[in-house]
């Protein structure tokens, strides 16, 4: 028999269908899939395979890599690499039929070479800063192209595209003037089809329905308008399994130095699963799991392999039980929320220690 894990991640493959049609016909253009990160720690070799069946035809990822693991599950579909092309990768490229987002001047002008060497036109995205000031060209940058349009012989361009900055917070002023300069900087360049809207953009009204838009967060049951009820369905549930029970007295400590301490006689648990698998160092003393619906409370430290509960109140938790660290009692909003962070680090630091069991 193989050995019993420690903990048990579920993933509801049919959950992320569903989201992805949800948001589908919410939002008027077209409707991609984001699934840099290995589909933000889920198995990008499960979920593309899933959003495909349920119609997605567009894909994005961070990295070239990232897209040549996926390409021959949708060998048809349109990939296209966030971070833009290295220059020596870029042959890579074009062999596997992979769509770069040129971010820059010098990713242009590569890309416009290739298309020279190959003799034909080579597809691509072309990313205009509007306010992150991460990738993308700037005001600068944009003015020079707009001025030479000749820079893109050579490029088919499939989408003009820009990032909202705070599309999650409805009333932001940056998701206007984005939009704004967004519709400025698409009249001086090629007409084109434009992508505007992320996850949190979908929800953001007519103003910012595009040609294309780039969920990621929302197909995996992350809520894309904080502060409302979640209108996707969750994906993820974890569960990690109770490795023994310890019986301390009042007044005694628990884990590495001693930052917790029992004001009563406690039931401590330790399950096996740490921040080597993702469950966060910052959850030391914050968090909650639940065992049949009762919560327990995190206690003391999280080390590298494991955790501590405080099971006083839940007598009917043992060795061998599994606790609900993610799932109905325990969203991820919560579990974000506990650990200081939000639920993309939440679900991209899921180790791989967990047994994934995938349901469809």
């Amino acid at each position: 028999m193989p050995p019993e894990p420690s903990g048990i991640l579920d993933i509801d493959l049919g959950a992320v269908a569903a989201n992805w049609r949800a948001l589908a016909d919410r939002h008027a253009g077209a409707v991609a899939g984001v699934v840099k990160a290995d589909a933000y720690g889920l198995g990008a070799a499960r979920v593309v395979p899933a959003l495909v069946e349920a119609g997605c035809r567009h894909f994005f990822v961070a990295h070239l890599s990232e897209a040549l693991a996926i390409r021959h599950l949708a060998p048809w579909a349109d990939i296209a690499v966030f971070n833009g092309p290295h220059r020596a990768e870029i042959g890579l490229y074009v062999e596997h039929g992979v769509i770069p987002v040129l971010n820059s001047l010098g990713e242009m002008e590569a890309w416009a070479a290739a298309a020279g060497a190959a003799n034909r036109t080579l597809p691509a995205l072309l990313h205009v800063d509007t306010g992150m000031a991460r990738l993308g060209l700037d005001r600068r940058e944009l003015a020079i192209l707009a001025a030479d349009r000749s820079r893109l012989d050579g490029i088919a361009l499939r989408y003009v595209m820009t990032h909202l900055v705070s599309a999650e917070i409805a009333d932001a002023a940056d998701n206007a003037s984005q939009a704004s300069r967004f519709a400025d900087a698409r009249a001086v360049l090629p007409p084109a089809p434009g992508s505007l809207a992320n996850s949190s953009g979908i929800f953001l009204g007519a103003d910012f329905a595009s040609d294309l838009a780039r969920p990621g967060a929302a197909l995996y049951g992350i809520n894309p308008t904080p502060g409302r009820p979640n209108p996707m369905r969750p994906v993820v549930g974890l569960r990690g399994r109770v490795l023994q029970i310890r019986d301390i007295g009042a007044g005694e400590t628990v884990g590495y130095n001693g930052i917790w301490r029992a004001n009563r006689p406690s039931r401590i648990a330790t399950v096996g699963v740490g921040y080597a698998d993702g469950w966060l160092r910052s959850h030391s003393n914050h968090g909650t799991a639940f065992f049949d619906g009762g919560p327990v409370p995190l206690v003391g430290r999280v080390s590298m392999d494991l955790a501590t509960y405080d099971v006083t109140d839940q007598p009917g938790v043992e060795p061998g039980s599994w606790l609900e660290l993610i799932g109905p009692n325990a969203s991820l909003e919560r579990v974000a929320d506990a650990a200081r962070t939000n639920g993309y680090e939440i679900l991209t630091s899921l180790g791989s220690r967990y047994e994934r069991a995938y349901r469809s």
